[in-house]
């Protein structure tokens, strides 16, 4: 019983574990207002008729911090991976000067800014909303256990491990969120 009680959490935990590597994944894609070389990852570029992801066709690094440049490492992927930007509508210029793409990433409006916290926040709610499920299947697990004679002492035990976990989780989350709200707020 006890070794199904540590798989129930074990699993739990790696629920609550990817809700929040997904929190970061989103919040990376939100942008700042600075320039990051993570604002292109959802770029796919046409590449010998294959959707490729831009990491892949060039190197993207960031001069400065209102700059993204985007070295592609054959000359003739130039206009490919410029429209590629274009059409992914990510609000972003990408200027081609024959060598390398150049993309300037505008300020951002305090308006802008208030949404993109929005987004963060609603964001980090979907992780919340994900730990809370991942609690919610490992104690109906748990209470099927209990029916099956668990005592009631280690079905106690288990729910308040898988509470501690999922306040641990949830603090995560709101760290996360937090310090991107700080990151866009910031000027």
């Amino acid at each position: 019983m006890n070794e199904e009680i540590e798989l129930i959490v074990a699993e739990a935990e790696d629920a609550m574990k990817k809700a929040i590597r997904h929190l970061e994944d989103e919040l990376a894609k939100v942008r700042a207002g600075k320039a990051n070389p993570s604002m292109l990852d959802s770029v796919m570029v046409e590449y010998y008729g294959t959707q490729t992801p831009l990491s892949q066709v060039a190197n993207v690094s960031t001069p400065d911090a209102k700059t993204i440049r985007v070295q592609p490492w054959e000359k003739n992927m130039l206009e490919p991976i410029e429209k590629a930007i274009t059409y992914a509508n990510l609000g972003l210029n990408p200027q081609n000067n024959g060598e390398v793409i150049m993309i300037a990433v505008p300020a951002l409006t305090e308006e802008r800014r208030r949404d993109l916290v929005r987004t963060a926040k609603a964001e980090a709610e979907h992780a919340r909303v994900s730990i809370r499920t991942a609690r919610k299947d490992a104690n109906d697990e748990i209470k099927k256990l209990e029916k099956e004679g668990l005592s009631e002492d280690l079905a106690k035990d288990a729910e308040a491990d898988i509470q501690k976990l999922t306040d641990q989780y949830n603090t995560k989350a709101e760290s996360e969120v937090d310090r991107k709200e700080k990151d866009i707020m910031t000027i």
